[in-house]
């Protein structure tokens, strides 16, 4: 009977602990952000989608909002490989709208730091909001054909590489051209088998020497009874936020099976 007596308090404490822990919690009474915000990014010359990669050094749109600050923390999120974008999870708000890839930025300023160029979106998004941005990229990269299968089991593919924007200041040195082959569509600097990929490099101004020429690219021999995918990249010495971008051609694939 003494133990009973003495674990009737400690119970009555517990459970008094219990419901002040219960009272004193709060609970987040804010909606889910569910506005949502879709579009396209297309070449300005071509009017075509712009080639890029998912995630990683792909296109990325970069959103501030302004609704409660005047220098709010950037959110960004990720295009998808043929340059549409689509986030169904924005808080309604203010927000300044920038996609950020390997193009003529939308946003330039002079070295004083003055606004010499913008064509960011700056705009309320409520509901669904579907924009277009129209780019003009460092680069232009088509295929010449379709690749054709050598003897010992490789792939040979022709490109050209051109000019996508006339602004001096983006007009910098070819530093490479890639031919980059994946086991999926999605492609890119970010996926693929390096055993199967092909890179050309250059030093200084000596990659210029391939703009407007069809030059061949070979990948090593590929593996039998399966389909494989074949995307070419090129990029110049421009750093976007930081980090060198390839401009893309469109995705091809060989079905060996």
């Amino acid at each position: 009977m003494t133990s009973m007596k003495k674990t009737y308090p400690i119970l009555i404490i517990m459970a008094l602990a219990v419901l002040g822990v219960t009272s004193c919690t709060k609970y987040d009474n804010y909606d889910l952000p569910n506005e949502h915000l879709t579009g396209r990014i297309i070449d300005k010359g071509t009017g075509l989608g712009f080639e890029t990669q998912t995630g990683g050094d792909g296109v990325r749109i970069k959103l501030l909002e302004y609704s409660w600050s005047d220098n709010p923390t950037p959110y960004y999120f990720n295009c998808k490989q043929d340059g549409t974008f689509n986030n169904t999870r924005i808080f309604k708000g203010n927000y300044n709208i920038e996609p950020m890839g390997a193009f003529v930025p939308l946003l330039l300023k002079d070295a004083q730091g003055n606004v010499v160029k913008d064509e960011t979106k700056t705009m309320d998004i409520s509901g669904t909001v579907d924009l277009t941005f129209e780019v003009e990229p460092f680069l232009r990269v088509a295929w010449v054909g379709e690749p054709e299968e050598n003897p010992d089991g490789s792939f040979s593919v022709r490109v050209q590489v051109t000019r996508g924007t006339d602004h001096p200041d983006f007009q910098k040195n070819v530093t490479d051209i890639y031919l980059f082959v994946s086991n999926n569509a999605y492609v890119g600097n970010n996926n693929f088998i390096s055993n199967y990929s092909t890179r050309m490099t250059y030093s200084g101004s000596t990659g210029n020497d391939v703009l407007g020429n069809t030059i061949t690219l070979t990948t090593k021999p590929l593996p039998k009874d399966r389909v494989m995918f074949l995307r070419i990249g090129a990029r110049t010495d421009v750093a976007i936020d930081g980090t060198q971008r390839y401009n893309y051609s469109t995705v091809k694939s060989v079905d060996l099976r």
